[in-house]
């Protein structure tokens, strides 16, 4: 096990503390809310980067990594839709979350198939509109302005816009890559 795998496992383990935090967010609640949700993001760049840079990339940790991000930005997504609807419509939830599990099971398939599908470089967008949006809802509870609602629900359309577009490139270059 090494650091950038321990990063990814933190991740997962921060989630259950997020979520325990945004039970009827106060403010004070809500600001930790949003504290442990930016450390497990920043975990998300930085363990990706130790990995390339310490030559520490493993099969675990390829696993690992992209699943604690669709655990993170699933259950945050999930509380801000509890919360509330408004701010966060169920349906943008969906396709967000949609996104990640089909394009998942696409790269499973794929991988079976001898297909490798890399990353694409559009998917850093869009875990920062996620991030940002996710950030922006959570310290409005704080903060107690709207600007941060105004920039989160901008962010999200962002995020969902790119999740699309990013999902539909996936499928394209797998059904080009079986030609």
């Amino acid at each position: 096990m090494n650091i950038p795998n321990i990063l990814s496992i933190s991740r997962i383990l921060a989630v259950p503390v997020f979520i325990v935090l945004m039970f009827e967010p106060t403010p004070v609640r809500a600001l930790w809310a949003g504290i442990v949700f930016a450390l497990a993001s920043i975990t998300d760049w930085l363990d990706g980067y130790l990995a390339r840079k310490w030559g520490q990339v493993t099969r675990i940790g390829k696993l690992l990594d992209p699943v604690a991000d669709k655990i993170l930005i699933a259950s945050a997504l999930i509380m801000l839709v509890e919360i509330d609807p408004s701010r966060v419509p169920s349906w943008i939830a969906i396709v967000i979350i949609g996104r990640e599990i089909a394009v998942t099971g696409l790269r499973a398939m794929a991988a079976a198939d001898g297909v490798v599908i890399p990353a694409e470089s559009l998917g850093k967008f869009k875990v920062g509109a996620q991030v940002t949006a996710v950030l922006s809802f959570i310290l409005s509870y704080p903060i107690g302005m709207e600007w941060p609602v105004d920039l989160g629900k901008g962010a999200l359309w962002i995020a969902m816009t790119l999740s699309l577009y990013s999902g539909g490139q996936y499928f394209l270059n797998y059904w080009k890559k079986l030609e």
